[in-house]
């Protein structure tokens, strides 16, 4: 009954084992000295013009929730074109009233101005 286990086991031994590894690896070969760059909150090789914890504007987080809303919802799309064929008329019409509801979604966000960026 036991033996059901070993590869279990075994499983969670050579995963903790490659985690303390890595991590005691990289603890000895990591740099012991910072350079300026490094300390800089951003490394991309341009200078920040202002501070990193600047304000933004709410438009920005708007648009940000109207795209993950709007992107999941199409998820919904795929498990539908992988059975259109069992769906028939009926999954078409489905699919369209689905995607009638996202436009007039779009529309409404866009009436509101949650579209604009400035």
């Amino acid at each position: 009954m036991l033996s059901a286990y070993v590869p279990i086991a075994l499983f969670i031994a050579v995963a903790t084992g490659f985690a303390v590894f890595t991590l005691v690896f990289t603890s000895l070969i990591h740099p012991s000295k910072y350079n300026k760059v490094k300390l800089e909150p951003y490394e991309c090789g341009i200078e920040p013009t202002t501070d990193a914890r600047d304000r933004y504007s709410i438009r920005y987080y708007l648009v940000a929730m109207l795209f993950v809303i709007f992107d999941v919802e199409t998820v919904f799309m795929f498990p539908w074109a992988v059975i259109f064929d069992k769906l028939a008329l009926f999954g078409l019409i489905e699919m369209l009233v689905f995607i009638f509801i996202l436009v007039v979604g779009y529309y409404y966000a866009w009436q509101k101005g949650a579209l604009e960026w400035a």
